[in-house]
């Protein structure tokens, strides 16, 4: 492959993007940051995102962006929406594009291509499975509230609960309570109830580090063992032979490693990459597709 064509591999999602840049022969050459490109967020924003993400990462390594000399793989949340999918490719500025899901880059970032399973734990959760025949399949990820087990919006919304219940003498008002509360910015019951009616799942998940620091209260122990046995249970679905071995990404993995039950975590592995560079490897097998390099 010519050294004037650049592989990029992106990873979009809510709160924002990165992009991978590498030479012809796979060699990293920078990284770029953008803004949020999940495809629920819009295709142009999308796009836009995509864009700042790769101008960033050109920047950084000191070579002109131009979408003709670039092959793009996506890793992007929303992606297994086809209409969004559909739409998302027609709005494309170049041709050599591959699109996946932001779990299938995951994993595969995860095991450098090799199957294995992995369970992605930051504001949401899903985990996703790679088998012998390059097959990705999903457990859990159907997001918030009635989903995202284990994930930071899911503590986040049990730490409210327990907050509220404080607030009104239905639980100690204890330190961790306080904590609680105080996040929130609500003096008194109405005011919490605002702040709850008003939340996302990204306002939920930011309580979940104050779960964290208060792991050993009775409270925040018992919900961070439950987020061990709903790990386990999503590499069980993916799984059932217990035959591949397993990694956690995202923000709360090293916090949530522990919570992991045996056999499970016996099969704890670190991830070799994340999803950018699952991508990455999305563009380089696209590009071996349109006969630009040797790989297959």
């Amino acid at each position: 492959m010519s050294n004037d064509i650049f592989l990029i591999g992106v990873d979009g999602g809510g709160t924002g993007t990165r992009a991978v840049l590498a030479d012809g022969q796979e060699r990293e050459l920078a990284q770029g940051n953008g803004g949020p490109s999940g495809l629920a967020l819009g295709i142009d924003a999308a796009w836009r995102a995509i864009e700042a993400a790769c101008t960033d990462a050109c920047a950084r390594a000191g070579v002109p962006f131009d979408w003709q000399r670039c092959v793009l793989g996506c890793g992007l949340a929303g992606a297994n929406h086809r209409e969004w999918l559909s739409a998302f490719r027609a709005s494309a500025p170049l041709a050599a594009l591959a699109v996946e899901s932001d779990a299938y880059t995951t994993v595969v970032g995860a095991h450098g291509g090799a199957p294995g399973v992995v369970v992605a734990l930051g504001t949401g959760s899903i985990a996703a499975a790679l088998d012998e025949a390059g097959v990705c399949r999903i457990a859990g990820g159907y997001g918030f509230p009635s989903g995202d087990e284990a994930s930071g919006a899911w503590l986040g919304l049990r730490a409210l609960s327990y907050a509220q219940q404080a607030l009104d003498g239905r639980a100690p008002l204890d330190a961790f309570a306080q904590a609680l509360v105080a996040h929130t910015g609500a003096s008194d019951r109405d005011a919490l109830v605002v702040w709850s009616c008003e939340a996302n799942q990204t306002a939920y998940a930011c309580l979940a580090p104050i779960v964290l620091a208060h792991r050993d209260h009775p409270a925040a122990a018992r919900w961070i063992e439950q987020a061990g046995v709903e790990i386990g249970k999503m590499i069980d679905a993916l799984d059932p032979a217990a035959a591949l071995p397993v990694a956690l990404c995202g923000g709360l993995a090293d916090a949530l490693a522990s919570a992991v039950l045996e056999p499970h975590r016996a099969r704890l592995v670190a991830p070799q990459a994340d999803s950018a560079h699952g991508a990455l490897r999305l563009a380089a097998r696209e590009a071996a597709r349109l006969g630009l390099t040797a790989r297959q």
